[in-house]
């Protein structure tokens, strides 16, 4: 790297800015030569809780979603079975593209045993079930994005 300072045009900056607020795009990131320039904006996913919620990664679907898709659940932020995603982000239901799935609709998982991934910031946290039970729901679909107390699978 060289001892040279590149100055960050600030008309960049309100351009990249812009460009966040005109896409819904949470973050932006720009390299040229040795100048590397990330725009990020804060998202309030809760009164008390303010997390940046990282773009999608491209990720093959470990296996063929359903053909209904998730597992439709009457209310199911209020059932004592629902499973909240501890963070904004996105859902990923198998380690890395082509593996099989972490969980499916009538496994027995064990307390502690991971039921899914969410990324966030680049960085992929496990989530583990709270408890033994069965899942009788997976309520998002393979890399879809969440939201902080979003239910995410019924543990029954």
């Amino acid at each position: 790297m060289s001892d040279k300072k590149q100055a960050i045009d600030p008309d960049l900056v309100r351009e990249l800015a812009k460009i966040l607020s005109d896409t819904g795009l949470s973050e932006i990131e720009v390299e040229h030569g040795e100048l590397r320039l990330r725009i990020a904006r804060t998202l309030t996913a809760a009164p008390v809780t303010h997390m940046v919620a990282a773009a999608p990664v491209a990720h093959a679907p470990a296996a063929p979603p359903p053909a209904a898709g998730p597992a439709p659940v009457a209310d199911a932020a209020s059932h004592p079975g629902a499973v909240p995603s501890p963070m904004v982000g996105t859902a990923y239901l198998s380690p890395e593209p082509g593996a099989p799935v972490f969980i499916k609709i009538g496994d027995t998982v064990t307390a502690g045993q991971t039921l899914m991934v969410v990324e966030a910031m680049k960085t992929f946290n496990p989530i583990p079930a709270p408890r033994a039970g069965k899942i009788t729901a997976i309520l998002v679909n393979d890399a879809q994005p969440v939201e902080y107390g979003e239910p995410l699978v019924i543990l029954e």
